[in-house]
């Protein structure tokens, strides 16, 4: 969906580096015996016996799931192929020998146990979270379409003026306001090619440079965890908290806003002090020059009071009734009666991402619809673990994950495990603010890893920049990691134990 945003250059350039780095000749051995390892681990946990597992009933189909969990895992870790094609051969592996619509002689229910329905495992891709991301893609695809997003910056970063401190606040504040509701790579390429005159002006020898343009990596990263909607691993949290079969906490856009957003803006404004400290800037005013009008006819309007009146519905959906998911759907209807978006610009959706979440969605399923998830409840004293050691182990093993392999990968692993995990310790969790702490805990992790120039695109786009050493990046990114995790889970806990969540 990017070749629309202004900065698209630096998102090829990103994406030329990874399948280079990933498909270079030298790698050849290396991934086929990466795809050996993991094809070796699958079967083996798909043909071992049953009792091996020290889970009390498992059927031929649950056992099947746990290879197939296995074989997600690696290849999302390993990344012997891209995350969307993994979470697509999930998909089809599932269909095909743990569904009512697999090979015949292999799903032969009384021989291998209850089967999954076909029906829902395809439904994953049409879970209603896929409907919230679509909806999120969409608004930004009108607004960048119309000028809207290059025209909010000009009006947002006016008022910052050209004190060199204070246009680096204005950048990061603005970064990680269109993160809440744009992709975060789509909004840093958009605002570093709107530094890019900002560089030319300060002097090479100084440090301004680097805190620039580290400040649209750090604010895009931490900017996604203010919505549902700004980053993969809180749409997935929002799902398992909501599912209507499992946790069913009913949990709306509005109330994530109401105690993430204020996070998010001191998040901002800390990562701002320490920016402007550690890469001080030697040129104390710069002029700020944004290029690109927005365009003034009807669609432009349209987009406008459709996006706000959008944002207002997901913050009141507790007063209309209408579940972010729906809300959702209203931009995408109004844009495609109006002309706004055409069959072309529903091209520019970013896939990949919607597969990478289904497949992620279809192992949930799959554990919870084969009775794995219950087996494995009565079987492993869950209830008997330490809460603190729950909330601490998935945290840090979500933030490490994150750091090497996409943060949705990491989230479509770690979710439904300890969705699981949390229904099965019941009011022990309490003590450390319930199971939101948990899962919502993982989102932040998440959002927090971005030590690498590999972390996330913002980094990555951030990196290409030339501008920035990969030794001043996981400074700062580490820094705000550790103090983003601290003050999310220091906040989560305190709602949780006083029941607001």
């Amino acid at each position: 969906m990017f070749h629309i945003y202004k900065g698209y250059e630096l998102v090829e350039a990103y994406h030329k580096m990874r399948f280079a780095r990933r498909f270079h000749p030298s790698e050849g051995f290396k991934k086929t015996t990466q795809a050996l390892i993991v094809l070796i681990v699958t079967l083996f946990l798909w043909n071992i016996p049953s009792s091996w597992f020290g889970i009390d009933g498992l059927t031929v189909v649950q056992q099947r799931i746990i290879a197939i969990f296995a074989f997600a895992t690696l290849m999302w870790i390993l990344e012997v192929v891209s995350s969307w094609a993994t979470s697509v051969a999930i998909i089809g592996l599932m269909l095909l020998f743990t569904s009512d619509s697999g090979i015949k002689w292999m799903c032969d229910p009384e021989q291998v146990g209850t089967l999954l329905s076909y029906k829902s495992v395809m439904a994953t891709f049409a879970d209603p979270v896929i409907m919230l991301f679509i909806g999120g893609f969409i608004l930004a695809i009108a607004a960048t379409k119309t000028g809207l997003d290059a025209q909010l910056a000009k009006v947002l970063l006016k008022p910052f003026g050209n004190k060199s401190d204070n246009v680096l606040l204005g950048f990061i504040l603005i970064t990680g306001l269109f993160s809440m509701f744009v992709s975060n790579t789509a909004t840093a390429a958009m605002m570093l090619t709107f530094l890019t005159p900002v560089f030319r002006q300060l002097p090479p020898e100084g440090k301004g440079r680097i805190a620039m343009a580290l400040s649209i990596p750090v604010a895009a990263n931490l900017g996604g965890m203010g919505t549902p909607i700004g980053t993969p691993p809180n749409t997935i949290a929002l799902k398992y908290l909501n599912d209507p079969e499992g946790l069913n906490m009913g949990l709306g856009f509005g109330e994530w806003m109401m105690f993430m957003t204020p996070l998010v803006v001191i998040l901002l404004l800390l990562g701002w002090y320490l920016l402007k400290t550690i890469f001080p800037f030697s040129q104390k005013t710069v002029e700020l020059e944004i290029e690109g009008e927005m365009k003034k006819d009807k669609h432009t309007y349209i987009v406008i009071v459709t996006f706000f009146v959008t944002v207002a519905l997901w913050l009141l959906d507790a007063v209309t009734g209408i579940n972010s998911y729906t809300v959702a759907l209203i931009p995408f209807v109004i844009f495609a009666l109006t002309g706004v978006i055409t069959k072309r610009d529903l091209e520019q959706i970013n896939w990949s991402v919607i597969w990478m979440v289904a497949g992620g969605f279809a192992l949930g399923y799959g554990l919870n619809a084969s009775g794995l998830a219950a087996n494995a409840v009565k079987s492993i004293p869950f209830g008997e673990f330490s809460p603190l050691l729950i909330l601490l182990l998935s945290g840090l093993i979500c933030y490490i994950l994150s750091n090497f392999i996409s943060n949705s990968a990491t989230a479509a692993l770690l979710m439904p495990i300890l969705a699981v995990v949390c229904a099965a310790m019941g009011d022990k969790l309490d003590a450390i603010g319930g199971t939101p702490t948990v899962l919502i805990g993982v989102a932040v992790a998440a959002s927090s890893a971005m030590v690498l120039p590999i972390s996330t695109p913002p980094n990555a786009l951030a990196y290409a920049t030339n501008l920035v050493q990969q030794k001043d990046m996981s400074k700062i990114g580490l820094i705000m990691g550790i103090i983003s995790m601290v003050l999310g889970y220091i906040l989560l806990y305190f709602l949780g134990t006083l029941h607001v969540l």
